[in-house]
């Protein structure tokens, strides 16, 4: 599906950074997928090392469940993959990645490289939160992960992608999306997103669940089950012939009876041989045209919050935090669509 101008000048990805694409789709990742249609976009940046005005936001506690808030930690080096892995042409290039304006659709060969890229991406992602629980560093669990893929003979594909420096997204309580692997200790109670994405044989499997730590709150479990749902209904109306928007209101829905935002900012995406590709899927109510195609690939990926949809973003061009502090959950699964529907393509 092609975008028309207007709509796709402001669209951000799932994964991008703080730039946006004003005209070309030539232009590097964090200038893509960034919507805004009624709200602001990233509304303000704060850097990782902490100034007067950060050091209030980051340790002041929220009100209602006495969780301070986020504060960045120390980024460890990044991790090196062997040269004998196929790595994605924008690890090899200097120029940043863009948009591939074509949708992802596959014969039978792409298909079966694309089930295997989702069933490691999500072996993976299994792994990973096996490993959640309080003590443990986000930089520890994208060692962890780097390690498996590439011992299966992949490539994490965030790493390096437009300038992200871990091999995996780690978004901790009001973290939206695209935290970095970092220092920081996972606490009784938090809830973690984990991101992960596998670029095997050319092709990428995306997916990312939300998972516990620990002794979690009952409201914070009711936002995380509830985004699941959101995802679950999404996939269950896919097919052949299907408005894409119907993925939006069928989420939003869900999510407005029970009281949570729905982001907008950041969206699903075709994915296959490229990371990131037209259609752009919105996870809210609208009015965009576009309909699903037998034997394509994209991702739907819906971010839910107990509070305030708006996003702010810190200085590592990265890292979205909600700005009243309210906890976040996102899961997504990349799908095929079959004569009969929908597959899930990132499951065990």
């Amino acid at each position: 599906m092609a975008m028309s101008s207007s709509s796709v000048s402001l669209l951000k990805s799932s994964f991008m950074g703080d730039r946006f694409l004003r005209s070309s789709r030539h232009q590097s990742l964090p200038q893509l997928f960034t919507y805004k249609q009624r709200i602001n976009r990233v509304s303000m940046q704060l850097p990782r090392s902490l100034s007067g005005l950060t050091n209030f936001l980051f340790n002041r506690n929220i009100d209602d469940t006495k969780r301070k808030l986020l504060r960045p930690g120390i980024v460890s080096p990044r991790r090196k993959v062997p040269k004998e892995i196929t790595k994605p042409p924008y690890v090899k290039s200097r120029v940043p990645p863009g948009i591939a304006s074509e949708p992802e659709v596959h014969d039978e060969n792409g298909i079966e490289c694309m089930r295997a890229s989702g069933r490691l991406a999500a072996q993976v992602l299994q792994y990973a939160g096996s490993l959640v629980k309080p003590g443990i560093t986000t930089d520890e669990i994208d060692e962890a992960v780097h390690q498996m893929i590439v011992d299966n003979g992949a490539y994490p594909s965030p790493l390096g992608y437009g300038g992200f420096p871990k091999s995996v997204c780690t978004s901790v309580n009001e973290c939206i999306c695209h935290g970095i692997p970092d220092s920081r200790s996972l606490e009784d109670g938090d809830i973690i997103n984990i991101d992960v994405t596998v670029y095997l044989n050319g092709y990428h499997g995306d997916t990312s669940t939300t998972f516990f730590c620990g002794d979690v709150d009952d409201e914070a479990k009711k936002l995380v089950q509830v985004t699941k749902e959101t995802l679950d209904k999404a996939i269950s109306i896919c097919g052949p012939g299907v408005e894409f928007k119907k993925i939006g209101k069928i989420i939003h829905d869900h999510a407005d009876k029970y009281g949570y935002g729905v982001v907008e900012q950041f969206v699903g995406h075709g994915v296959g041989r490229v990371f990131h590709a037209e259609p752009v899927i919105l996870h809210f109510r609208n009015n965009e045209d576009g309909r699903m195609m037998l034997n394509q690939t994209f991702t739907i990926e819906p971010m839910l919050t107990m509070g305030s949809i708006n996003p702010v973003m810190w200085k590592d061009n990265w890292t979205v935090v909600t700005d009243d502090g309210s906890l976040s959950a996102q899961f997504e699964h990349t799908i095929l669509i079959t004569p009969g529907g929908a597959e899930i393509m990132t499951q065990c």
